[in-house]
């Protein structure tokens, strides 16, 4: 029995008798308009990150075409685009520390704080959101909600074994104020807005 097997084995059988339900998350009165896009686009921006209408059916990822262009490693998570890092063959997370673009697609998107969601289906490889220099993300626009309580009503948080909400790229700043992006994670994150299976893509 591995380490992981034995410590939940103990959880399980020290786990209290009875039903001990989640507490219900209230329903708070959204602080957006009903553009969900221009409020996803907006409050993105203000942490840093930017988001791309798709190109034409020609070429979806036109407006991130130089990015890619430029980049010596793209590790790609989704069946839209072709990258030359096989994320199914890599065998640990450091591997990806040379990655200059990854290439995923987020679950859904959070209007109220433009906030994109990660489960480890998406990512293949958890590291890959982390290790890459600039994240390019698809986003279907049916797929954002309003805010964080709506978006704890959805099954990936049960379903999923890791989800992980990003806000833009990562970020510091030091006592002056100085604010520095690609510190400790992504230098860039761009949302493409590219709905799941338009035509091109």
């Amino acid at each position: 029995m591995s380490a992981r097997d034995a410590i939940l084995s103990r959880l399980r059988a020290n786990r209290p008798a009875g039903d001990f339900p989640l507490p219900e998350v209230p329903a708070f009165a959204p602080l957006v308009g009903d553009d969900l896009v221009a409020e996803f686009t907006e409050r993105l921006a203000k942490m840093g990150g930017r988001v791309e209408a798709a190109g034409g059916p020609a070429d979806p990822f036109a407006p991130v075409r130089h990015r890619l262009n430029g980049a010596a490693v793209i590790a790609s998570a989704v069946p839209e685009l072709s990258g030359n890092r096989d994320l199914a063959m890599v065998r640990k997370p450091g591997d990806l520390a040379d990655v200059d673009v990854a290439v995923v697609r987020a679950r859904f998107g959070v209007a109220e704080t433009g906030s994109v969601l990660f489960t480890e289906g998406d990512l293949i490889v958890n590291s890959v959101a982390y290790l890459a220099q600039h994240l390019i993300v698809l986003l279907d626009p049916a797929d954002l909600v309003v805010n964080i309580q709506a978006a704890y009503r959805r099954s990936e948080f049960g379903q999923a074994a890791y989800a992980v909400l990003h806000t833009g790229p990562s970020a510091t700043a030091d006592i002056e104020g100085v604010l520095i992006h690609g510190a400790q994670g992504v230098r860039s994150l761009t949302v493409l807005l590219l709905p799941r299976g338009a035509p091109g893509a």
